[in-house]
This record gives structure tokens, sequence and C-alpha cells, in this order.
């Protein structure tokens, strides 16, 4: 199937058909990654600016590897290295950035649409690397693609996503992607960090961590954002654990073949116990893995390259 965006703005605006697509492609990229020259040629004379106004370890790195093992010319820039310091806007960083030609911006910024923002001003393919409590489109579909490598399929999966909902950008793209793929959702997290409404996405809501892991096939764990709350909305971080944390105990509420899964990073003690986080059914390092696959596979069918526009 041909892939038409420009941009990777949000799983909300791709289709079944497309988002099949791009883990398709991460397939066809994952064995370049074991190899010992994990290089390839196919973006070879294509710039890739990371523009990052945001915090980030996986992504971004992610990103930098999927570029360079694609043969891009990559290059990093963080908000304290850019001139936003001076008080520039974003609107004329990527302007003055567009005007030496890149091809691909890939953007994290804290205000949700930006990557929109820019993609209407700009003549370069925008990726989002992350928009505020908005949408992290590259997350879910490495954890789609991690979800359909250990158990076949991710359509009729039943997947509990745990912690603070409404303040995860995560949660969002990954409820939006397994609707798309015909899996079931379920909510859990403290009321006070549950979006009103959310259901109507499609989602089944719980307040007890027990009843939304029972017989569940993947259980994702959240951070708690504490970054993006105006005000605390929990008493302390020990009663978090006690009631929202995945233990050795209630792990075995979910299916015996149950994935563990977190965006990461991890918080040890509060979203998850060691034994959890370093247990047989944890694939967070998988996941991590398999983010540059996927990031190389939404750089090239963005490029132009698959579409001839070279």
């Amino acid at each position: 199937m041909e892939f038409r965006h420009k941009h990777i703005l949000g799983i909300n605006e791709l289709s079944r058909d497309d988002i099949v697509t791009i883990l398709d492609t991460a397939d066809s990229f994952k064995e370049i990654n074991s190899r010992d020259i994990k290089k390839v040629p196919t973006l070879r004379g294509k710039t890739i600016v990371n523009l990052f106004f945001e915090s980030s370890t996986r992504t971004r790195t992610s990103f930098e590897i999927a570029g360079k093992r694609l043969s891009a010319d990559t290059i990093n820039i963080t908000a304290s290295s850019s001139s936003v310091t001076k008080g520039e806007t974003l609107e004329d960083t990527a302007r003055n950035i567009e005007a030496m030609n890149p091809d691909i911006i890939v953007m994290r910024h804290a205000a949700s649409g930006a990557c929109h923002y820019l993609a209407e001003r700009i003549n370069s393919s925008v990726i989002n690397a992350g928009d505020g409590a908005h949408e992290h489109p590259s997350q879910a579909l490495l954890d789609l693609f991690t979800m359909r490598q250990h158990k076949g399929s991710i359509e009729g999966l039943t997947v509990a996503i745990i912690g603070d909902i409404g303040h995860s950008r995560v949660a969002r793209s990954d409820l939006y992607a397994l609707n798309k793929m015909g899996a079931k959702v379920r909510l859990c997290g403290p009321g006070t960090m549950m979006p009103v409404g959310i259901e109507q996405l499609g989602a089944e809501i719980f307040t007890d961590m027990n009843e939304a892991i029972r017989d569940a096939d993947v259980v994702m764990m959240l951070r708690i954002q504490l970054e993006r709350q105006g005000k605390t909305l929990l008493p302390t971080l020990r009663e978090y654990a006690r009631f929202y944390g995945l233990n050795v105990n209630n792990l075995k509420l979910a299916k015996p073949d149950a994935l563990v899964m977190h965006p990461g990073p991890i918080n040890r003690g509060v979203e998850l116990s060691s034994y959890v986080a370093d247990g047989p059914q944890n694939v967070i390092l998988d996941q991590v893995e398999n983010g540059v696959a996927v990031r190389m596979a939404l750089l090239y069918l963005v490029s132009g390259v698959e579409r001839g526009e070279v």
C-alpha cells in the first residue's frame, strides 16, 4: 500500500492500513539493527533535524540513530542550545532552520498542537515526537510493534493502561492505535488523573487496578507526570504505589503470559516494583530496541523516497 502522508502528527490521523504499512516497513528495517554494519544508503542526501524543546533520552536518541542508520545527515537541536533562550518564537526558529533546506523536522514540544502548528507553516515534513499531553505517535507505533512481535496479532488483545492517564500523551496515542487495530482497551488510574469523558474515545474505565489488569494480555504502566501537574493530585507516592503500582502479587491477576510494558523512564518502586521491571514478563527493553526500527520506518515513509519524490 502506498503511504501518502507527508507528516506524522498523530495516530488519530492514520488509518488502520497506514498503521499496518508502518509496522510492516519497520519489520523490514529491524534486521538492519542486528548487522555488524548497521547502515543502509536509503536516505543518503536527506537532512533530518531533531528539534527538542523538552528533555528526552529514548525518543531523541532513537530518532538520531534511526536517521544515521538510513545514512541521512542528522542534526540535534535542544531548547537550551537554540535561540529560543533569547526570545525567538517557535515559528521563527523553524523558518530559520527551514531556510537551510532540511527534509524532515522531528519535534518535541511542551505545547499540545505545536507540531500541527509547525506543519502548517513550513514545507519540510514534520514528525511529532511528543506534543504536550496531546500525542506521541511514534511511541504508540513501537508499542504496537512490540505487541505484534510477541503476540502475533493485536486484534482481540485486552490491554490495560495504568497510571496518570490525564497527562499522558502516550496513553492517548496508544488508545487511538489500539482501537484502530481491534484491541480492547482498559484505562485505570486515580480519579484525579482520569480525564472526564475519555470513555467516549473507546475505552473501559477503572479505578480499581486489580479489576483493570484481571485477565489482561498486556499491562502498560505509565509514569506519573509530575512536571505537567499544576497541583498535587495524590497524597503521597507511597500511597500511589500501594494502589496503582504493579508488583509480583497483582501481576498474577493478568494472564500468565501477559506482557509488562512501560514507555519510560521508570520510577522503580512507584509504578513498577524492581522484580516486575526486571522480570520475565517485561518487554520494556524490546520497546526501546523496536523504537529504532519504527522510527526508521517513519523517516523513510515521510521522506518522499517511497513516492519517488527525489
